[in-house]
Formats: C-alpha cells, sequence, structure tokens
C-alpha cells in the first residue's frame, strides 16, 4: 500500500470489482494520484494469479476477498459500494445486475456514486454481449487498417491504443469528469467506458484530414502512417533502429544535414519524391550503429531518436533524469504520470495480494461485521506473513499470461 495522504486524489473512495485490462488500468490510474482504490476479488484462484506479485495494474490497491455467490459477501460489496466515490467495473452488460450490485442497486443506497462501467462494445447495441479483445475493437473503428505500411497487412499496435488508450484511459477521464459534476449537483452518474468509442475518438484528426483531402484511407501512403521517409525508422549497421520525426522544414533541414545526404536530396520532399527519399536515408543509416547515430542526433532539433527495448528505456539520460520509472520492491516499472506541483503523487505501492487486506478494509470503511464475515468465508483474509518473495523478472513465454476467464474476456 502506497503512504496515503499523497496525490491530487487522496482521500477519494473507489471500488474495484476485480477484471483484468482495462478497467484495473484505470483504478491503478486512479491509485497513482492517491486514491484509496480497493479490489474487490472472488474466492480461488483469479486471473493471472501466478504473476500476482508483479501485476503493475493492481500497484498501490489494497484486496479484499469477498464470495458475490453468497447473499453476505455481495451485501458487504453494497456496503463498499454505499461508501464509495467511485465504483469500477469491467464485465460484460448485464453481470454486475444480476449480483445485485448494477448501477440502479448501487444509487438506491449512494446516490454520489460515480458508477463507472468499461466494455469493449458498450452497454448497448448488437454486439454489446458478445465476447471482443482489443485487436476486435480496433478492426471495426476504422484504426487497424490504418496502421501498417503499404501494400502489407495491418499491424497491432500492441493493445496500447484499444484496451489501455480507447478503454482505460477514457472511462479515467470519463470518471473525473463525472466527480467534477457532482462537486457541482452533488449527484453520481453512470460513466458507459466503450474501447470501440475511445479508439474511435483517439482517430479525430484523422477523419478531418480525411475531410479536407490531406489523408489517404490506405495505410502507409501518408504523412504520419510510414509514407513519408522522413517520418519512419531505419535500421542501423548493428541491426538496431532510429525514429527520425522530422516534419518541419527546419527539422527536416537539421536531419538531412547531420545525417550528411544534405547535398543529395532533391528541393522537393513531397509524395513523388517518397521513394528516392527512403532509399537514400535507408542506406545512409546502415553505414554507422546505433549508439554512434544516437551521439550524431542527441540534444539536435533533427527529431531524431534511437528506438530503445523497455529495459533499455529507463536508463536514457532524459527518463533517468526525470524519474520517468521507478522500481519498488525489486520491480522496474513506469512511475506515476502525469506531475502535480501542488498535490505530488507518491511512489507506487506494490501491488496486493488477494484478500490481504479484507479485514483491515472492511472494518476501516464498516462494510459489516468483518469477524462474522471471514468466520462464514463469505471474507477471506489472507493469513499475516504469507506474501510469496517477488522472483527474478524473467521473460514468459505465451502461455504462461493470464487468461480471460470464461465469460468474460478482457476488455468486455
Amino acid at each position: 500500500m502506497r503512504e496515503p495522504g499523497t496525490g491530487p486524489l487522496a482521500g477519494l473512495r473507489v471500488v474495484e470489482l476485480a477484471g483484468i485490462g482495462p478497467a484495473p488500468f484505470c483504478g491503478m490510474l486512479l491509485a497513482d494520484l492517491g486514491a484509496d482504490v480497493v479490489r474487490v476479488d472472488r474466492p480461488g484462484p483469479g486471473p493471472g494469479e501466478h504473476l500476482e506479485a508483479h501485476d503493475l495494474l493492481n500497484r498501490g490497491k489494497r484486496s479484499v476477498v469477498l464470495d458475490l455467490k453468497a447473499p453476505a459477501g455481495r451485501e458487504a460489496a453494497a456496503e463498499l459500494a454505499a461508501r464509495a466515490d467511485v465504483l469500477l467495473e469491467g464485465f460484460r452488460p448485464g453481470v454486475t445486475e444480476r449480483l445485485g450490485l448494477g448501477p440502479a442497486d448501487c444509487h438506491r443506497r449512494n446516490p454520489r456514486l460515480v458508477y463507472g462501467r468499461m466494455t469493449g462494445w458498450g452497454q448497448d447495441g448488437p454486439l454489446a454481449r458478445t465476447a471482443g479483445h482489443d485487436i476486435g475493437y480496433l478492426a471495426l473503428s476504422g484504426v487497424l487498417h490504418a496502421v501498417g505500411r503499404a501494400g502489407e497487412a495491418p499491424r497491432i499496435p500492441l493493445n496500447l491504443v484499444g484496451d489501455f488508450g480507447g478503454g482505460g484511459m477514457y472511462l479515467a477521464v470519463g470518471v473525473l469528469a463525472a466527480l467534477l459534476r457532482r462537486g457541482r449537483d452533488g449527484t453520481g452518474q453512470v460513466v458507459d467506458a466503450a474501447i470501440v468509442d475511445g479508439a474511435g475518438h483517439l482517430s479525430t484528426i484523422l477523419h478531418g484530414m480525411l475531410a479536407a483531402g490531406q489523408w489517404r484511407d490506405e495505410r502507409g501512403l501518408n504523412l504520419l502512417d510510414s509514407g513519408a521517409p522522413y517520418y519512419d525508422v531505419y535500421e542501423t549497421a548493428d541491426g538496431r533502429y532510429m525514429a527520425v520525426g522530422a516534419l518541419e522544414p527546419a527539422f527536416y533541414a537539421e536531419f538531412v544535414r547531420l545525417l550528411g545526404v544534405a547535398g543529395r536530396v532533391p528541393g522537393d520532399r513531397g509524395p513523388g519524391k517518397w521513394p528516392r527519399l527512403r532509399k537514400l536515408f535507408a542506406e545512409a543509416f546502415r553505414t554507422r550503429t546505433r549508439e554512434e547515430w544516437t551521439r550524431v542526433f542527441e540534444g539536435t532539433d533533427a527529431c531524431v531518436c534511437p528506438v530503445l527495448s523497455l529495459r533499455e528505456a529507463a536508463r536514457h539520460r532524459q527518463l533517468a533524469s526525470r524519474g520517468t520509472f521507478v522500481t519498488v520492491d525489486g520491480v522496474e516499472q513506469p512511475a506515476p504520470a502525469p506531475r502535480f506541483s501542488a498535490t505530488p503523487a507518491a511512489a507506487p505501492g506494490r501491488p496486493p495480494l488477494r484478500g490481504e487486506h479484507s479485514a483491515q478494509v472492511l472494518a476501516e470503511w464498516g462494510a459489516g461485521d468483518a469477524d462474522r464475515l471471514l468466520a462464514e468465508r463469505a471474507a477471506v483474509q489472507r493469513p499475516a506473513g504469507q506474501r510469496r518473495p517477488v522472483p527474478p523478472v524473467t521473460p514468459a513465454a505465451p502461455e504462461q499470461y493470464p487468461r480471460a476467464p470464461a465469460g468474460r474476456p478482457e476488455g468486455s
């Protein structure tokens, strides 16, 4: 658990019904900024339990295990929601209603509650109750079509654009907007955050450029999608890569000068010259290693950077100087963002183990008789000191990563 009372959201109480992916990311963001986020887990093995100590989406939260199949467990969860400012859930439409924890149920007890719902397709529409994943949401929103090189298949931009950008981040924005409104009129509301909506919203600038005739509805032929040779990545002599973003004329002039090709580039850098320029730039970059080119370009206005790996990024002098990455319990991870002058956030807390805080939270929040709930197994407390050591971080095979539980696909 993080240091209490720090960050701009200090004092905010959040209940998160356990899931995977974008809703927990939203909870992590709120916890990073100082909210007291209580994750309600269920008894038995949870999603990704074997990665529990490294599940950074749960960092800084507290965990309560409640049996939502038992009336007493559901009542305890409802009591937590009655004392919370925010509730987050990422199930398919209708699941929390069947549990007696839907918006109407919770608002009867707590009309000030901001009820955040995270799904892939939204709470309504013909696909609302079907399974889905990030790649499908990007496909139907038009985003996936736009990512990739000309003449090649679409490229998958990890699940950062859908699950976390279009999903978790939009849920966080919606929750904070609803809290701002509640501060004016005292009432809560439901935030319906759908990944397909958020992913589509992220592409707003492309729709504007498309309407203006400045963007082709074909991938790899535009200014920002690898079509332009001065906005692309190039392989170096050692098989690594440099990223070039020299869009503006002044930056482009500096780029070609430092690359050593200023006397060989045509005066016109329009689309008709792109194949020639790309060949020229690629040949030049292959003459030196990534580190050699980094020394050439770093600190200039050429807008050229080395492509770093996840492990390399924290060592870059810019990120290291700002503390963009921190180490908690031996695990290197991104620091909370953004930053605040008056209410700075503390370093993130470690991820809790499931049920680590059951008795503490139930008693602290006054959500039922903690001793009775534990005795009846409607709540489960992890024994004190039963915390597995954090093992060294090693790459995991694909089958080791957590899968979505049946009936609750990630982001759906």
